[in-house]
């Protein structure tokens, strides 16, 4: 599919503006906190971490004002930036595939299903920190999107819109019941479960980022080569299939970027309100229905506005802060309902 070249620019100017607003909001997440640190200072710091003569982050801080930045903003601006980008794209593929303009991760059970082992994790385990149960929430991510996507497929035939929406509304129900039955059992838990659910990038060092990140590569990949044939599928199964599309393996292909995706990320920073529903609207208002424009520009908005949240969490109630679950359902509520005055919300 070619596109006029006024197009084309167009694309590719919002690209480049998208990732210079970026950078802008990563360097504010590294430079702003709880804690008023001169901007010299910061930039001091940043210089020395990256320019240690054994290679970066090697050498140890020189005073409390770096320890901060190098062991509290950095690692909470990186999460924040690869999971804001890991569950925008889920979010677009996600409404792409189940053909649902309302659709997030929590529709195919991924939340559920990395709440319920997280809770179990810390019940069984006493676990108490998030790199200690990380490994146990992605694993009922994952699991969750294998039984919706095995449930839907059931008959023989391939994973359908339809089959997906109703299997993963069972599958999340039947694992919140689970969910609530643990952290009833135990005060650990639903302590625990309370912190993670509201959705944080707070209190995570950098061996979370480090642990997520092969699977939010992989799953980025994934979902590059799988916009092609979601563009096709819009279409409907029946010209898709006429196209020479094999419906079920791009169909699995793109479920399984989503639960990479999601699943690390959510496993990371707990179930992230209104980010995987919104930004895919807001990236579709610019790039229209091509999922090869609508990837890129979805990782953009989503960990754009995963840093915003963030960085406004720390500044509305100084010196403390607020999740960033909270802040991003605050801001992200007003601007999904504009989009939807806007665009109707248009089919899928």
């Amino acid at each position: 599919m070619t596109f006029p070249v006024s197009v084309r620019r167009r694309r590719l100017s919002g690209l480049l503006a998208a990732t210079i607003l970026l950078l802008l909001a990563v360097a504010a997440g590294i430079a702003i906190g709880a804690r008023s640190i001169a901007p010299g200072t910061v930039y001091d710091t940043v210089h020395h971490a990256l320019t240690c003569p054994g290679g970066p982050f090697t050498c140890a801080a020189e005073s409390t004002e770096e320890q901060i930045v190098r062991s509290l903003r950095f690692p909470r601006t990186a999460l924040a930036l690869v999971c804001g980008a890991a569950l925008g794209i889920a979010g677009a593929l996600i409404q792409g595939y189940t053909r649902n303009p309302l659709a997030d991760a929590g529709l195919l059970g991924l939340n559920a299903g990395a709440a319920f082992l997280a809770a179990l994790s810390v019940y069984l385990f006493s676990f108490t920190t998030p790199g200690q149960y990380i490994w146990f929430a992605f694993a009922g991510a994952l699991l969750a999107g294998l039984v919706v996507f095995g449930i839907s497929a059931t008959g023989g035939g391939a994973a359908s819109p339809l089959t997906l929406v109703l299997a993963g509304a069972a599958v999340t129900a039947f694992l919140q019941a689970l969910t609530n039955t643990v952290v009833l059992l135990d005060a650990s838990a639903l302590d625990t479960y309370r912190f993670w659910v509201v959705g944080t990038v707070a209190g995570r060092d950098a061996g979370v980022f480090w642990q997520v990140l092969p699977f939010l590569a992989a799953g980025a990949l994934l979902a590059v080569l799988a916009a092609p044939g979601l563009n096709l599928l819009t279409l409907g199964d029946e010209v898709a299939r006429g196209l020479g599309v094999n419906i079920g393996r791009s169909r699995a292909l793109g479920l399984a970027a989503i639960v990479l995706l999601a699943g690390a990320a959510t496993a990371a920073v707990g179930p992230i309100a209104f980010l995987g529903l919104t930004v895919p609207h807001i990236a579709r208002a610019v790039t229209g229905p091509d999922y090869r424009w609508l990837i890129p520009y979805s990782a953009l908005f989503g960990a754009l506005l995963l840093l915003i949240a963030d960085i406004a969490g720390r500044l509305v109630v100084r010196p403390g802060e607020l999740e960033v679950g909270v802040m991003l359902a605050a801001l992200g509520a007003p601007v999904f309902l504009a989009v939807v005055r806007r665009r109707k919300l248009v089919s899928l």
